[in-house]
């Protein structure tokens, strides 16, 4: 088995799906790409409108405060832009607020890491606060992290590198990982990482919020 793992096999489904384009760092790896490419509908959100443009991408429409676009790309894509005033909420908040507004329920965010870890804890934290509203998940330059609340089973390959979090104290058991979870609390962050799955799947029981990291390649 090759040592590396597709966007469209570590996804749940492939069935149609809104993609988010984040102001993190703009992604390089062949998967986020690829999930911008395949992706029926396109938000960006303003202050990567830029790094999106200057990556041949256009998208179907712009969402943000207005406050990390020029005046120049408010001017050219006055068509695109959707502005919220209110700075009660992030600019992607504010993008899949709109998706649910829409009857949006597949999403996934892209370039929403780097640039700032603050940001980049903030962002992946949102995926936990909207995982009951849709099916929503985050491909980085390395890897996806997808919410759960069930019990899941997913495709992976010998030696995957897999991280798990919980949020709320709920038990966790694992199947098929090196190292083994048995009804285990996860009440800091680190406690769940650095984990690695033994074959083609792994399963993670839980009733709680739970996030499920897992890289694209295997890293020695």
């Amino acid at each position: 088995m090759e040592n590396n793992f597709n966007f469209i096999t570590m996804t749940r489904s492939n069935s149609e799906y809104t993609v988010i384009i984040a102001n993190g760092e703009f992604p390089t790896h062949h998967n986020p790409i690829s999930c911008i490419e395949s992706a029926s509908y396109t938000i960006c959100l303003d202050g990567a409108l830029q790094a999106s443009l200057n990556n041949n991408i256009t998208p179907d429409i712009v969402i943000g405060d207005g406050d990390s676009i020029s005046e120049i790309l408010k001017e050219q894509y006055a068509h695109l832009l959707l502005l919220y005033k209110d700075q009660d909420t992030n600019d992607l908040t504010k993008a899949i607020n709109y998706c649910i507004e829409k009857g949006i329920n597949r999403v996934k965010i892209v370039a929403a890491t780097g640039k700032r870890e603050d940001h980049t804890l903030g962002n992946i934290s949102l995926l936990l606060d909207f995982m009951t509203k849709m099916d929503i998940e985050m491909i980085t330059d390395f890897g996806i992290f997808s919410p759960i609340s069930s019990t899941t089973t997913f495709e992976s390959m010998i030696g995957q590198q897999v991280s798990i979090f919980n949020i709320d104290n709920s038990p966790i058991t694992s199947h098929n990982l090196k190292y083994p979870l048995n009804n285990m609390i996860l009440d800091n962050l680190w406690k769940g990482t650095l984990n690695e799955s033994l074959g083609e799947w792994f399963t993670i029981d839980t009733k709680g919020k739970t996030l499920v990291y897992r890289t694209f390649e295997v890293k020695k």
